[in-house]
């Protein structure tokens, strides 16, 4: 264990995606780094546990990593990870007619939506189109374009409401089902502005990088990206929460992968009162309640194309996902909630004993919400795969309040730490020029709390980290 009493020019708190590329900038910038977390190993949403039987590893988070491989946070990392990917990235089941595909090839999947595939085309399709310089734009919300012109084509539709969208430019139930499971992803109510920019963002990514998992579980990243920082000198102390910067060795710069609850709880009066007030005022967003599942063999799909998909949007039609997640914005429990679930030994065997296989779930409820949506989120299962319940060997469930004791940042359930509302788009967790800088000097929140907000893919740890570096290097100036 490293000592507290050592010096280091930075200390990041938390070991999240944007914590470990927070420290990993720092330490590659020539900096020495302690790194502080509260559990017993590092990655936060990135860990893998055996949650239900010996020999099934679960991913307790995160386990479809596209935001990794199209992040400019990671792409440039050479880290030791096996990437593996599912035949089929998505599949959304419809009652009564073949479940439609999301597959890796934007004209095959345009094609598969015959009266659409003109509007995937002219939507998604452009986006594919326009590469990287697109992605890295809409990931760096506060900086300078690095594609003006495809980001005002995409930002067209993509402020819309998902409902609105997909009502106007899509005629299929398949098109517009696919988006509407994409678009849920956000936690919102489709029909909120923004929603659409999700949807089409996700669909994106599914053709140009994929959805893939890493193989052994996501805490394969954590891990490769700990050994990074221990390459470059970094020290990391697992075990440790911290109440007060007061606990923490002096160090110039001092970043927090705290959600703003935790990050007023730990500066205290060190923040000034009108920016803590604000603080205090964040929004979270709904929770979710999560399953998992050690199973005997595959899920028995009625449409058995789904079963080469690693990610499955449950819930219907547009019309009936909308009306779940409405009744989730409105404070309610839906009868027949969105189900979103992966199947992680479509692309990543090793997840289980030969023959059997693991799944998990999650559906969306009110914030802090203690109701057990067990039976609903296996009767959505059950709906498009009978027959479900006689492969589960094991199951394991968290609720809003078990999640946040395993991750404090997930707050009443959160796994976005807080609203993708409009009004938290950019400003997370305030509205300020520098939104990762507090308005104490040295201190900075790195997680996905800030902008670009939720997912893998670091960025908020790189600006918070690029920010502290270059305010370094100009108060060395004016010495």
């Amino acid at each position: 264990m490293s000592r507290f009493d050592a010096e280091f020019d930075a200390v990041v708190v938390g070991s999240g995606p944007n914590g470990l590329m927070a420290a990993v900038t720092m330490a590659e910038a020539g900096r020495r780094v302690l790194l502080v977390e509260a559990a017993g190993v590092c990655g936060g949403g990135l860990r893998t546990e055996e949650l239900t039987l010996p020999g099934f590893r679960h991913d307790v988070c995160a386990t479809i990593l596209a935001m990794a491989l199209a992040s400019p946070a990671f792409r440039g990392l050479d880290l030791d990870v096996e990437w593996a990917h599912p035949p089929v990235p998505a599949a959304h089941p419809l009652d009564g007619r073949p479940a439609a595909l999301v597959h890796r090839d934007p004209e095959r999947t345009a094609e598969s939506f015959g009266r659409d595939a003109v509007a995937w085309r002219a939507t998604v399709g452009a986006a594919v189109r326009a590469g990287f310089p697109l992605v890295d734009t809409l990931l760096a919300p506060l900086s300078p374009p690095k594609a003006p012109f495809s980001a005002a084509r995409f930002g067209a539709p993509a402020l819309l409401p998902l409902t609105w969208l997909a009502r106007s430019a899509f005629r299929t139930p398949e098109a517009r089902a696919v988006l509407a499971g994409m678009a849920a992803h956000s936690m919102l109510d489709l029909r909120a502005p923004l929603t659409s920019g999700y949807g089409m963002l996700l669909a994106v990514l599914a053709h140009q990088v994929g959805w893939p998992v890493a193989r052994g579980g996501s805490q394969a990243l954590a891990d490769a990206l700990v050994s990074r920082l221990l390459r470059h000198g970094g020290e990391v102390v697992t075990g440790h929460t911290v109440r007060s910067l007061d606990e923490l060795p002096p160090a110039r710069s001092i970043l927090l992968d705290l959600t703003p609850r935790q990050v007023v709880a730990v500066a205290g009066d060190r923040l000034p009162a009108a920016y803590r007030r604000r603080l205090t005022r964040f929004r979270y967003g709904p929770g979710v309640f999560k399953m998992d599942w050690a199973l005997s063999g595959p899920v028995p799909w009625r449409d058995p194309s789904v079963a080469s998909a690693g990610t499955v949007h449950l819930g219907g039609t547009m019309e009936e996902i909308a009306r779940s997640e409405t009744d989730v914005a409105r404070g309610r429990h839906p009868e027949r909630p969105f189900v979103l679930a992966v199947q992680p030994g479509v692309a990543d065997p090793s997840r289980a004993p030969a023959g059997a296989h693991v799944l998990w779930a999650y559906c969306h409820v009110p914030n802090g919400s203690d109701i057990d949506m067990s039976a609903a989120i296996e009767a959505q299962i059950e709906r498009f795969a009978p027959g479900f319940r006689d492969v589960v060997l094991a199951r394991h469930t968290m609720g809003p309040a078990a999640l946040e004791r395993r991750n404090p940042n997930l707050v009443g359930g959160d796994i976005g730490g807080g609203s993708a509302q409009a009004g938290q788009f950019v400003g997370r967790p305030v509205y300020r020029a520098h939104p990762w800088a507090t308005p104490v000097d040295g201190l900075y929140i790195c997680s996905a709390s800030t902008p670009p907000g939720p997912s893998v893919h670091g960025m908020g740890g790189l600006q918070a980290a690029r920010l502290a570096l270059r305010r370094e290097e100009r108060a060395a100036a004016r010495v």
